[in-house]
C-alpha cells in the first residue's frame, strides 16, 4: 500500500528509504556521555516502494495500484522499504521518537529480554538498556513512553515485571534505570501492561489484574487499573481521587493505551476472560461499556486513533483492526481486518504500535511468541493510516 495524499513529506523519504542525511541518535545530553555521531549515508537508486496502510483497500470500487514484486528477505536483510528494523525479538511496545529528520527512528522493547533498542530506516538496531525483567506467562517489558518533557530530560518510562512485582521504572542512556512505582500486584498471567503520557504533563499507566479479576474492581489494589501519575510516581494532580494514582478501574490485561492527536479521547484495549474489547477511559469511571468486543478473542495488543478511526494490532489474530468511529467516540461501523495477507500486505503477528501522528504510526511484531517467524522477524513497519487506493507490500 501506499502514502497517501502527498503530505509528510520527511516520512515520504523514511519510507522510501532514502536518507538523505543521518538519522537522528538518542540524545545524551542527559547522561554526559558522548557518542560517535551516525554515518551520513547517501540516497539509494530504485522506485519508490508502497508503504502499508491500515485502510486495506478492500473496497472493489477502488482502482487497483501496481504491485511492485518484493524480494523475500536474506538473514536480517528485509527489501521491504517499509520495514525500519529487523531480527528483533518480540517487539511488545515502540515508542516513537521526535525531530528524527529524514527517517522515523524509534525505541523498541522486547518483551522477553528486556532490551531497548533505538531503530531507524537504514541504521542497524542500537541497545539503549537491557533492562531486568521476568517474561514468564505474559510479563516481562510491556510498555514505553517519552517523558511529557523529553525534549529537555531525555527519560523514558517502561512497564517491567520483576520477580516480585510489576513496576514503573525510568531511564536514559548511560545511566541505571530507577523505580518510580512498585509494588503493583505480580501473579501467573495480568502481567500485561501499557503506558503513555496524557498530553497534560502526567503518565497514564494500565496495569493487568494478576490473574484476579476482583481486583480490578477493588480501589485499594493497584492491579487491574488505568493509573495516572507525575514523573515521580505520584498520584498526580487533577486526580478524580486527589492523592490517589487510581484515574480508572475494571482492567484485565491491558494491550495498548492511545489517544486522539487533539486530546479528546483516550482509549484501551484489553483482554478479558470471554472477549477482547476496546473501551473508552472515562476518569473516575469503570470500564464498564466497550466500545467494541471481540468474542473470538485475537489478542489486541497496541492501538492508535487517527481520528476517523482506531487503529489496533492484534497477535493472535495476526491482522490489523480498523475500528471507523464518528467525532463523539461513537462507533461508525464494523472493523475492518487489514494487514492479514489478503490485500498482499501481511507482517505476521503485531505487537506494539505507537503513533506518530494523524497519517503516519510504527508497528511491531511479535512472530518470536507462538507465531513463525520468517528470517527477518521480529520487524519494526512504518504504516500509513491514511486511505488511500489499494495496493500493498510487505507480504511475509
Amino acid at each position: 500500500m501506499r502514502v497517501g495524499n502527498g503530505k509528510a513529506p520527511w516520512l515520504l523519504v523514511a519510507a522510501c528509504g532514502l536518507l538523505l542525511t543521518g538519522c537522528a541518535r538518542f540524545d545524551d545530553r542527559a547522561a554526559n556521555q558522548t557518542f560517535e555521531p551516525a554515518p551520513e549515508l547517501t540516497a539509494p537508486a530504485g522506485p519508490q516502494p508502497e508503504l502499508p496502510e491500515v485502510d486495506g483497500g478492500d473496497d472493489e470500487s477502488r482502482p487497483s495500484a501496481p504491485q511492485t514484486s518484493i524480494p523475500p528477505p536474506q538473514g536480517c536483510t528485509d527489501y521491504d522499504q517499509s520495514v525500519i528494523a529487523t531480527c528483533l525479538d518480540t517487539v511488545s511496545a515502540l515508542a516513537a521518537l521526535p525531530d528524527t529528520g529524514a527517517a522515523p527512528s524509534a525505541l523498541a522493547a522486547e518483551r522477553k529480554t528486556g532490551r531497548v533498542l533505538q531503530v531507524s530506516s537504514g541504521q542497524a538496531p542500537a541497545e539503549v538498556i537491557r533492562l531486568d525483567v521476568q517474561a514468564t506467562g505474559d510479563g516481562g517489558l510491556t510498555g514505553l513512553a517519552l517523558s511529557p518533557t523529553f525534549a529537555e530530560d531525555q527519560l523514558v518510562f517502561a512497564y517491567v515485571t520483576t520477580a516480585t512485582d510489576n513496576r514503573v521504572v525510568r531511564f536514559t542512556r548511560g545511566q541505571q534505570p530507577k523505580a518510580l512505582l512498585t509494588g503493583i500486584p505480580k501473579g501467573a498471567t495480568g502481567n500485561r501492561g501499557a503506558i503513555m503520557t496524557d498530553g497534560k504533563g502526567a503518565l497514564l499507566v494500565a496495569t493487568g489484574d494478576a490473574g484476579n479479576p476482583s481486583a480490578a474492581a477493588d480501589p485499594n489494589s493497584l492491579a487491574g487499573k488505568v493509573l495516572r501519575i507525575d514523573t515521580a510516581g505520584n498520584a498526580a494532580q487533577g486526580n478524580p481521587t486527589p492523592g490517589s494514582r487510581v484515574y480508572a478501574s475494571g482492567v484485565h490485561s491491558p494491550g495498548g493505551l492511545c489517544k486522539a492527536t487533539d486530546g479528546s479521547r483516550t482509549w484501551i484495549t484489553d483482554r478479558g476472560s470471554s472477549v477482547d474489547a476496546l473501551y473508552p477511559i472515562t476518569p473516575g469511571a469503570s470500564l464498564a461499556v466497550p466500545t467494541w468486543t471481540w468474542p473470538e478473542k485475537p489478542a489486541l495488543a497496541g492501538c492508535a486513533d487517527s481520528g476517523s478511526a482506531v487503529v489496533i494490532a492484534t497477535s493472535v489474530g495476526a491482522n490489523v483492526q480498523e475500528l471507523p468511529i464518528t467525532l463523539d467516540g461513537s462507533v461508525g461501523g464494523k472493523p475492518k481486518t487489514l494487514m492479514d495477507g489478503k490485500n498482499g500486505t501481511a507482517y505476521g503477528r503485531y505487537g506494539g504500535l505507537d503513533q506518530i501522528d494523524s497519517q503516519f504510526a510504527l508497528v511491531g511484531t511479535v512472530n518470536k511468541d507462538g507465531g513463525q517467524p520468517i528470517s527477518s522477524d521480529d520487524r519494526v513497519v512504518l504504516i500509513s493510516l491514511q486511505a488511500t487506493p489499494s495496493g500493498g507490500s510487505g507480504k511475509d
